[in-house]
Parts: C-alpha cells; sequence; structure tokens
C-alpha cells in the first residue's frame, strides 16, 4: 500500500475501506434521482434503465480512476444541478435531442480539460486568496447541510419567505431527526465509522416502522437496452443544426463550462481543506492530476449519456470518517459497478421516500450531511472578517452557495466582490490577472444564463 501512502496520512486501509463505503452511501441517491431527471418520465427520449446503468457505471469508473491516478479522496458521479440545465432547458427547452444535448456536455468537458493541460485551471486555483479558499470551504459546508435539512424534511418550501419549518409530525422527518441525534451522539463520542453507524441504525430503524420499504429483491440483471445511451453524442449537432450555428446551444456550453470549472474547484479546495491535504498555500500538491480525471469525466459522462460526471462535494462524508487516500474514492467507485446488479438494494438507503409526486425526502443520509457541514464549518475562524477586503467576498461566497443552490455562483460573488473592492481602493497590484479574468468571466456568464432563460423561456 506504499503507492496510497496509507502510513503517511495517518489512516488504515480498514479506515479508507469504511470512508468509500459512507461516501457511496451518501451519493447513492444519484443512482435513482440523475436517472429520474434525464429520462423525465420518457418526455427526453433517455430510458430510465439505461441512465440508472450509464450513472452507475460513469461514476464507478470514474471514482476508481480518480482513486489509482490522484491518490485523492474524491469520489463523482453525474452532477445535481447540471443534469436538470440539460433535461429542462437544452432538451425540454431548446428543443434539442438528448443526443445532442450529450454532445454539448461532450465539448464543454473537452474545453475543460483543455484548460487543465494548458495548466490555466491549475493556475487559477493557484490564484485564489487564501481567505477565499477558506470561504470557499465553509459555503460548501453550508450547503452541504442545508441539503441535508431539505432531505431530512426539517425545512421545507414555502411560496412567500422561500423556507419554512418542515412538518415534524410526518414519519420521515422524524426518522431523520433520529438519525440526526444517533449521529450527532455517536461523532460527540468520536466513535470511529460515526456516519456510517449512523446511516446503518437509521435504516434499521426506519424498517422496524416500516417508514423504509425492505427490498423487493435483492439482484437485477441488466438488458441490452441498459446501455442504449451509450455513445450516441451528436456533437456536431450539438452547435450546428439546420444549417446554421445554434446561438442558444453556444451560451449553454459556455454556461455548463463556467459551472463545471468552479464547482469542482470548490469541491478540491473544500474537501481537501477538511482531509488535510493542502499545502500552507492552500493548494493541493496532487491537483492536476484531480483536475484531469475531473475533466476527463465530464466528456466521459456526455459519451456515456449520464450527463456530466463531477467530484462531489459528499466525498467529505467519507473524508470525515478518516479517508485520505485514493483508496476511499477506488471503495466507492467498485461499489457503484456493484450497484448495476444490486439496485434494489441500493434503493432502499438512497432512494429516497416519496411524499409527494416527484417529491422525494431521503431520511437515512440527510442527517450525514448536516453533520458533514458542521465538520466543515471548522475553518471559518481562519477568515479574517475584519480585514473588509477579503471578509466581504467571503462572507457572499459563504451565503450565495446555500441561497442559490450552486457552488460555482458562491465562487463567482466572491470572486466579483473581492475584485471590485480592490480595483475602486486602487490595489490592482495585489490582483493576479486571471482574478480579473474570472470575475469578467462570471458576470459574462451570469448575463448568458438570462439570455438562455429567455430563449427558452423558463
Amino acid at each position: 500500500m506504499s503507492y496510497f501512502k496509507v502510513r503517511e496520512r495517518n489512516t488504515t486501509v480498514r479506515r479508507e475501506i469504511v470512508a468509500g463505503l459512507t461516501t457511496f452511501m451518501t451519493m447513492a441517491y444519484i443512482i435513482f434521482v440523475n436517472p429520474a431527471i434525464l429520462s423525465s418520465g420518457g418526455a427526453t427520449g433517455i430510458p430510465f434503465e439505461a441512465a440508472v446503468v450509464a450513472t452507475c457505471l460513469g461514476a464507478g469508473v470514474m471514482s476508481i480512476a480518480m482513486g489509482l491516478i490522484s491518490n485523492t479522496p474524491f469520489a463523482l458521479a453525474s452532477g445535481m444541478g447540471i443534469n436538470a440545465v440539460i433535461t429542462f432547458t437544452i432538451i425540454l427547452g431548446l428543443g434539442l435531442s438528448w443526443q445532442q444535448a450529450m454532445g454539448i456536455v461532450v465539448i464543454e468537458g473537452i474545453l475543460v480539460l483543455i484548460m487543465v493541460i494548458t495548466k490555466l485551471r491549475i493556475i487559477l486555483m493557484n490564484a485564489i486568496p487564501m481567505g477565499l479558499k477558506y470561504a470557499i470551504g465553509v459555503g460548501i459546508g453550508f450547503f452541504i447541510a442545508f441539503i441535508g435539512t431539505q432531505e431530512a424534511g426539517f425545512v421545507d418550501i414555502d411560496p412567500v419567505t422561500a423556507v419554512r419549518l418542515g412538518d415534524f409530525t410526518a414519519n420521515y422527518t422524524l426518522l431523520a431527526a433520529f438519525g440526526l441525534i444517533l449521529t450527532v451522539i455517536l461523532v460527540a463520542f468520536k466513535v470511529r465509522g460515526a456516519i456510517l453507524i449512523g446511516i446503518a441504525g437509521t435504516t434499521f430503524v426506519g424498517m422496524i416502522f416500516k417508514i423504509i420499504p425492505l427490498p423487493v429483491k435483492v439482484v437485477s440483471l441488466p438488458t441490452a437496452q441498459s446501455f442504449s445511451t451509450f455513445f450516441k453524442a451528436d456533437i456536431a449537432g450539438a452547435v450546428w443544426s439546420n444549417g446554421m450555428l445554434n446561438i442558444a446551444a453556444i451560451i449553454m456550453i459556455f454556461a455548463l463550462f463556467m459551472t463545471d470549472f468552479f464547482d469542482t474547484m470548490g469541491t478540491v479546495i473544500g474537501v481537501g481543506e477538511e482531509a488535510g491535504l493542502l499545502d500552507s498555500k492552500g493548494n493541493l500538491p496532487s491537483l492536476r492530476r484531480v483536475l484531469l480525471v475531473d475533466s476527463g469525466a465530464a466528456v466521459v459522462g456526455g459519451l456515456f449519456g449520464c450527463s456530466s460526471i463531477t467530484t462531489y462535494i459528499e466525498s467529505a462524508s467519507g473524508v470525515s470518517e478518516g479517508g485520505r487516500t485514493g483508496i476511499m474514492p477506488t471503495a466507492t467507485g467498485i461499489l457503484f459497478l456493484l450497484s448495476i446488479f444490486f439496485a434494489p438494494v441500493i434503493a432502499v438507503v438512497g432512494g429516497g421516500v416519496q411524499v409527494a409526486d416527484g417529491v422525494y425526502k431521503y431520511p437515512v443520509t440527510a442527517p450525514a450531511l448536516i453533520v458533514v457541514g458542521f465538520l466543515m464549518m471548522g475553518i471559518i475562524s481562519k477568515i479574517d472578517f475584519k480585514d473588509f477586503e477579503i471578509g466581504i467576498p467571503a462572507f457572499l461566497t459563504i451565503i450565495i452557495m446555500p441561497f442559490t443552490y450552486n457552488i460555482s455562483y458562491g465562487i463567482g460573488f466572491g470572486f466579483i466582490s473581492y475584485t471590485l473592492i480592490k480595483l475602486f481602493r486602487g490595489k490592482f497590484r495585489q490582483l493576479h490577472p486571471l482574478m480579473i479574468v474570472s470575475s469578467i468571466l462570471f458576470a459574462v456568464a451570469f448575463v448568458a444564463q438570462a439570455l438562455a432563460s429567455r430563449f427558452t423561456g423558463n
């Protein structure tokens, strides 16, 4: 195990495998949510069964690749948010076929890959001020916790105030509350595998009270139809159709590029800090290999037909269990591959509880996300909020992520505000040129998204 530097990173193989299992449990919902979004009840033409296999295979292969190539604790799967854009904006909104939509994903992934090969992406990550790097990690922690509170049923949607207190008479909310109390107690007593034990205990109690159903069967075998989305991406047709350039599609490529580019940046910084893998300047030593795998994953996602595959913030759950090496995502990846055959069992833990038409809650894994969010909050003490030049951008970064449900938007607000403050105070020499360029690109991306909405009418 010398390759994985197990002893050097003060961990063990057993701990890494437990961390990989924990990460898989908190990510397992994607096996069913991603196909549901991509197929959209058959409206997009993507078969649900095929999307399930593509999601599992894509996440499995790329998580294993990340573990073996970069030796870092980052697992990958189809990105939430991007899959919704592909379905509702590109396919149903712009009227492109799903093959053309996946072509857009491939093109976007190639652009990001070029940025990595030319080292521009790495230079930019190294140019970010430490205060903003810490803020990105804290913002992701808030974001993860916010997702957890919604999936638990603690927070609900309100048409006037946006959010409100959830229904604590609902059985799924009570189950999630039990799971949170159990996990918090285990974490407080520093029990090894606390989050995983919390997930297992919540599942067991959920089954006893019939909130979580027992699996109908254990094994399900894929069919020929299961691979019908593979290598069907229409790259040329994505941007050129009916004898002309599709401007709306070009805008969407740019929007997806910005999201993919900076979402991964935020995840790597936030989870890398939690794992203690960043150096004194806040940089990840194996960053180039991480970004190469992540960029290639976007291309693979388009080719497989499962949307863009990206580094997952839920990797923080495994890191919180002690994951520090590539063994963790490798274990996660193997479990994703096995899920192709054991989907009925995985559905019990990660599939969620349907509470309304198209609305699901995840009381088993939601407590884990809330606790992980807390664990990622520790670095907030490293941000100097008395220095308004960094404090205000850091604050905007932290609050915008959960409020907009988007990591890259939070980074964008942080970048733009930091750049403007420095410029207006006459300290432009303290700005890295790439910070200025990135701020401009973010501003353009925000406008581009508005234009895309006008094209689609959404």
